[in-house]
């Protein structure tokens, strides 16, 4: 059994977070039926103790949030994490350790889970007992918070071996790049506008039809944002994929559509049919991305094999020194100011990628 606190008032622990450099994170959330997940559970490590703290009670978080924020932050595969405590704090840590990260770059599988992490470094087996647990139900279960202990409990432990192995490889810093990269506010904030690259299938659509997709996919992102609910309960993927592509002009014309769901019409109808009919104005200019042409695909084969000499010679899987789909971007006339041609990945493959171009 790990031995842990629970925290109920949260402004009790604040003072022992004061001066600690680092702290180990973990969080247990809950999103199946909101837009937003809710954040459930906090679990904290010191190294001189370790906290599952709640946000669910009626304290106010500022404080807490205040303390967490002063110190670095070590966690395993730390989107989510960041991503959920965004959300709910609207601020970030000022510096992270990601020990999936660190991992990869001293030759681990790259998406190497934090059980297998702590085996592979501390010969433990944790046991993932608990990953379905409804977190928030109140009171949680002495086997549950053990769980959420567990998560937190060799972080430090792990920074401090990784950090010893990365420094003497001279990767420390590249960890901390990386790391660093996951502290970008625009990875998390979210954009109506931008919400026709979540539309599945919409990438192929030409003229009018994406800018009705774009604009259906915008409604609906709103309607999420502002009712906190799922996508895809407000309107499937194929629903907005089928109004794009007929554009109704009425009611009849909406309800032919298979399994358009009697709800959304009564719901939402009229606004759809303003949603399409508001796509009539715009500029039809967009065409969908072509197929990689010949050269294209030559020049993507001679990345790849670079990539992979690199890689090897590092003894890093080639997924962790420039992505395929990072290269592809590259090639097809996407953004050259992605990771692999920034940092620590330019002097040792990004500058020898673009002398290809």
């Amino acid at each position: 059994m790990t031995d842990y606190s629970i925290v109920e008032h949260v402004d009790t622990i604040a003072a022992e977070l004061s001066g600690v450099a680092f702290i180990g994170l973990d969080t247990e959330f809950m999103r199946e039926k909101t837009f937003f997940a809710e954040l459930c559970l906090v679990q904290i490590a010191t190294g001189a103790a370790i906290y599952c703290v709640d946000p669910l009670g009626d304290a106010d978080m500022n404080l807490f949030w205040e303390s967490v924020m002063e110190s670095g932050w070590v966690v395993h595969s730390a989107r989510q994490d960041i991503e959920v405590i965004y959300q709910a704090a609207e601020r970030m840590p000022l510096r992270l350790f990601d020990t999936q990260v660190a991992a990869g770059l001293l030759g681990y599988a790259p998406q190497l889970g934090y059980a297998n992490l702590v085996s592979e470094l501390f010969s433990v087996d944790i046991p993932k007992s608990h990953t379905r647990a409804d977190w928030s139900r109140r009171p949680l279960s002495d086997a549950v918070l053990n769980y959420a202990a567990e998560d937190v409990e060799y972080l430090l432990p792990a920074m401090e071996i990784l950090t010893e192995r990365l420094d003497k490889l001279g990767r420390l810093q590249w960890a901390n790049e990386d790391s660093a990269l996951l502290l970008h506010p625009a990875l998390y904030d979210i954009d109506p506008q931008l919400a026709i690259n979540r539309l599945k299938g919409a990438r192929n659509l030409r003229g009018r039809r994406r800018s009705a997709a774009a604009r259906l996919a915008a409604w609906r992102e709103s309607e999420a944002l502002r009712v906190n609910r799922p996508r895809q309960w407000i309107a499937r993927d194929s629903v907005l994929l089928e109004i794009a592509r007929r554009l109704p002009k009425n009611g009849a014309e909406l309800e032919d559509i298979d399994d358009f769901p009697a709800g959304l019409l009564r719901r939402s109808g009229k606004r759809l049919l303003e949603v399409v009919a508001e796509s009539g104005g715009e500029d039809h200019n967009y065409q969908p991305p072509s197929a990689p042409n010949e050269a294209q695909k030559v020049m993507l084969k001679k990345m790849q094999q670079q990539v992979a000499e690199c890689a090897a010679d590092l003894g890093l899987a080639a997924e962790t020194v420039a992505p395929k789909k990072e290269l592809s971007a590259a090639i097809n006339g996407g953004s050259r100011e992605s990771r692999v041609f920034g940092g620590w990945r330019r002097e040792v493959i990004g500058d020898s990628l673009l002398k290809l171009f």
